[in-house]
């Protein structure tokens, strides 16, 4: 609220113009978005086609913001490696990334306790922008479940090859 009020004070429009985007940057978002957006971690995707690897594309047609988040599970079921692509506002970019920081090193059953609420409260999202961390909840899940899928058909294939 500070920094708002910094930002919307006469002398600060007297002293320093700040461009549309730095207003946005100073005065919209909290500093863990803005270090999420502008230093995203785990940017990028994996293969898609390896059993290991679940994806998880989800968007919300009311905003535009599209998200696909990948995890890679070894042998053990603790996921090793994630990676993501955002299309959306710093909000939905920094939901992303939190996203693939928290769920590595974890279990699949550990990850699917990641709520979105989590997400919100770690980044200080506004209410308006809680439809973000619930992207994120559900590209986890939607890649989990991915995961899943292929593990079963990957099981299924096993059994059919031993009969």
């Amino acid at each position: 609220m500070v920094l708002l009020l910094k930002c919307l004070s006469p002398l600060g429009f007297i002293t320093r113009r700040l461009s549309a985007p730095e207003f946005i940057t100073q005065c919209c978002y909290h500093k863990k978005v803005v270090d999420h957006y502008e230093n995203p971690r785990n940017v990028g995707t994996l293969d898609k086609q390896s059993k290991n690897v679940g994806t998880g594309l989800v968007g919300a047609p009311a905003c535009g913001d599209v998200m696909k988040l990948q995890i890679e599970v070894d042998d053990q079921g603790k996921i090793v490696d994630a990676r993501f692509k955002t299309f959306g506002c710093g909000s939905a970019i920094a939901s992303s990334s939190l996203a693939t920081e928290w769920v590595k090193g974890k279990s699949v059953d550990e990850a699917l306790m990641i709520k979105n609420t989590d997400i919100a409260k770690e980044l200080c999202l506004p209410p308006v922008k809680l439809h973000c961390s619930m992207l994120a909840e559900d590209a986890i899940k939607a890649a989990l479940a991915d995961y899943r899928l292929k593990q079963q058909d990957d099981q299924q294939e096993a059994v059919r090859a031993s009969n």
